[in-house]
């Protein structure tokens, strides 16, 4: 039998905070936003169409150097990883050395105001960099308010062409 990372436990309840805390800060579901009108009500069927979902999702936890902890099959398509290797890397890595004081930025901001916009660019697993446009990051939440760590989401990028 095939078990796929959605059928999970832990990532059904991930898919949930993920969602409620996106809810909470911008005050529309993440679907929504994303135009998507024929949402699941089953936690295990939510948790099937936001890792199916056609944008990209991503969290990471709040370790001191954050392990991301989710992501969607078109964020493990673009960051070309498979799930064992994408929720055992530091969600530092996903953007270049020179990208890191921006990333902290905008973490931060994240962690003051609760969610925050952003526009950035990021590298695969292969070193392949990509620009983002227009996405959203937000802190993640439990029904205490307790910081769970932070996810991500967009749909609008494109890839770089490499230096020769």
């Amino acid at each position: 039998m095939i078990f796929f990372p959605w059928q999970q436990e832990t990532v059904i309840q991930r898919t949930q905070l993920i969602l409620s805390s996106f809810e909470h800060w911008l005050g529309h579901s993440l679907f929504e936003h994303f135009g998507v009108t024929d949402v699941k009500t089953d936690p295990t069927e939510v948790s099937k169409q936001l890792f199916e979902a056609d944008f990209i999702v991503v969290s990471h936890g709040t370790q001191a150097d954050p392990i991301l902890n989710y992501g969607n099959q078109k964020a493990l398509d673009i960051w070309e990883l498979t799930w064992q290797e994408f929720i055992q890397t530091p969600s530092r890595k996903t953007a270049e050395e020179i990208e890191q004081k921006e990333r902290d930025r905008l973490l931060n901001e994240t962690t003051t105001k609760g969610f925050c916009y952003y526009s950035v660019t990021r590298i695969t697993s292969t070193e392949k960099r990509f620009i983002i446009n227009d996405g959203i990051v937000w802190n993640v939440i439990d029904h205490r308010q307790t910081y769970q760590g932070q996810a991500a989401c967009f749909s609008d990028f494109y890839f770089l062409m490499n230096k020769a």
